[in-house]
């Protein structure tokens, strides 16, 4: 005789993650544009050497 000790695997929490609004994935894009744009103004505007003129 043995004895079989059966164990049943956990469940997970079922946490109801939807899709996200359409309003937030623009709103996210949006930023990440603006963001974009910033670092490339700042790169310019503070980090880029001025150039002088060709004479």
């Amino acid at each position: 005789m043995t004895n079989v000790i059966k164990f049943q695997p956990r469940k997970k929490p079922d946490a109801p993650k939807g899709p996200r609004p359409e309003w937030q994935k623009k709103a996210l894009i949006g930023a990440g544009v603006a963001a974009f744009f910033v670092v490339v103004w700042a790169y310019y505007a503070f980090i880029a050497p001025a150039q002088l003129p060709a004479p």
